[in-house]
């Protein structure tokens, strides 16, 4: 993960502890927070940009943020994932340039195949005018010594969908109606121009309030913060900051598997393909770039983030439920008013930690044992964990799953090949499980670790849970009393 912007998560994720620290003490207002801005860019002497003013409209961006507000710079934007125009201003706006490997070939097969006209001899190589340049790559496909290369911005490059432009000044835009939430974009921006709404302000309020405000983990949790830290250690943390309690999101995988297992049942039978409904960012790019297929062919079971909302306030009426995770489209999901009583907010692993140090809290290991999802329900957070568990649930109801074909779409351009397969008609496979992160939720462009350090603290911690199946499970949870359909009915 990048961390530049003289650490640029670090950076970024002081501002939002700073921001909490100031909730906390009833300061959030105008004055005290240009007080923070100043304490975070004293001056007079820049620390990573051009100059103190620049660095310290950063940080008033980074603040807004913090607040769940937009960026001035896209005052009316809705969108979680948001651009400081500010910070954004030091990639080539030139997709295409030419190296110094350029000869002055006597053929200028560049000027000649370039029907744009934006290739001319500059002083020591060839130039390209970025004003007319098309990006159609022509130039470089000719050229005898590979000597023009494409520079592909890496927010672009990140974007599985294609919903990052740029303006006149070389600005990055995210065209909203293309844009599916990822975030992937974010953490590959090596200026730290790109962030998301954080919902810390409005959680720090509830708890203020008195209100009943309980944590629901994602299932990729456990080896986020290593081997020692267990779900109960998770738990212990929350309660000690002011959460009512704590409840694995696995619990929620069980809950997903048992009913969607049915509906795979049902079209199976049918002949109908379908596709998972637990990644908000493959259903947003279902629903914004394959309306016909969001329509005909996904799952309408909810997300076990929703699932477990649902149980929670369904049995606790009134409290105020927050999902933990590695994942920026699961605050779009709770945002999305089509799917009723949904998480009420959403914060990422780096989030939490930043309201954690507002309180002076840190995670440490305890010796009481916590678990209410099956084993199941736990490997939701990697790829090709939900379609496991659906096929456990109706292998567990007795059916005959051994001619069943799946297929375990990770990253945003394995999603995008299967939705285009299915849209065509030409998809082999009966059942699609789509996670636009790679590797699945573990690889969440918000996980704490590196990939690879918390698959194995994970498979420590996950050996230690018991082998109980996941019909069974549900039966010591009252599904009777909310329901398990994206509408609510």
């Amino acid at each position: 993960m990048v961390t530049n912007d003289f650490g640029m998560n670090s950076f970024k994720h002081k501002v939002m502890e700073e921001v909490c620290r100031l909730e906390w003490n009833d300061q959030n207002d105008q004055e005290h927070i240009e007080q923070l801005v100043l304490k975070m860019i004293p001056g007079p002497k820049p620390q990573y940009r051009c100059c103190v003013f620049k660095e310290r409209e950063i940080v008033r961006q980074r603040i807004l943020l913090a607040q769940a507000k937009p960026t001035t710079y896209n005052p009316d934007s809705e969108n979680i994932v948001q651009v400081i125009d500010s910070a954004c201003d030091e990639c080539p706006i030139s997709a295409y340039s030419v190296t110094d490997n350029c000869r002055f070939c006597m053929g200028k097969a560049c000027i000649n195949t370039c029907p744009f006209g934006a290739i001319t001899p500059g002083d020591f190589h060839m130039h390209i005018d970025p004003a007319k340049c098309k990006e159609c790559g022509k130039c470089a496909e000719v050229c005898p010594y590979n000597a023009i290369v494409h520079l592909e911005r890496p927010c672009k490059k990140a974007c599985p969908v294609g919903a990052i432009t740029y303006d006149e000044n070389g600005y990055c835009k995210i065209d909203e109606d293309k844009c599916i939430q990822c975030g992937h974009c974010i953490h590959s921006c090596p200026f730290a121009a790109i962030g998301s709404k954080t919902f810390l302000v409005d959680i720090i309020k509830e708890i203020k309030a008195g209100k009943e405000v309980i944590a629901m983990c994602a299932p990729a949790t456990e080896g986020q913060f290593g081997e020692d830290i267990s779900m109960a250690s998770i738990r212990e943390g929350l309660k000690k900051m002011g959460f009512a309690d704590m409840i694995e999101v696995g619990l929620g995988g069980d809950m997903t598997a048992a009913y969607e297992s049915e509906e795979w049942a049902h079209a199976y039978k049918e002949g109908k393909k379908m596709t998972t409904s637990c990644c908000p960012a493959f259903i947003n790019m279902l629903k914004k770039h394959f309306p016909d297929q969001y329509k005909e062919n996904m799952s309408s079971t909810v997300s076990p983030m929703c699932a477990i909302s649902r149980y929670l306030k369904a049995t606790r009426p009134g409290c105020v439920t927050v999902f933990v995770g590695p994942c920026i489209a699961k605050k779009a999901e709770a945002q999305d008013k089509s799917v009723p009583d949904n998480a009420d907010y959403v914060v990422t692993y780096g989030e939490l930690r930043a309201l954690m140090r507002s309180r002076d809290i840190a995670f440490t290991p305890v010796k009481d044992e916590y678990q209410e999802s099956s084993i199941w329900g736990k490997r939701f957070a990697s790829s090709g964990g939900v379609a496991a568990a659906v096929i456990e649930c109706m292998q567990e109801r007795g059916e005959d799953t051994s001619e069943i074909k799946l297929l375990k779409a990770h990253g945003g351009a394995e999603c995008k090949k299967a939705l285009m397969l299915l849209k065509a008609g030409k998809l082999p496979e009966d059942f699609i499980e789509g996670m636009v992160c790679p590797g699945g939720c573990v690889g969440g462009p918000s996980r704490h670790k590196n990939i690879n350090e918390i698959n194995k603290a994970r498979e420590t911690l996950l050996s230690t849970a018991d082998d109980r199946k996941v019909l069974e499970n549900l039966k010591d949870y009252p599904m009777d009393k909310f329901s398990m359909h994206r509408n609510g009915k």
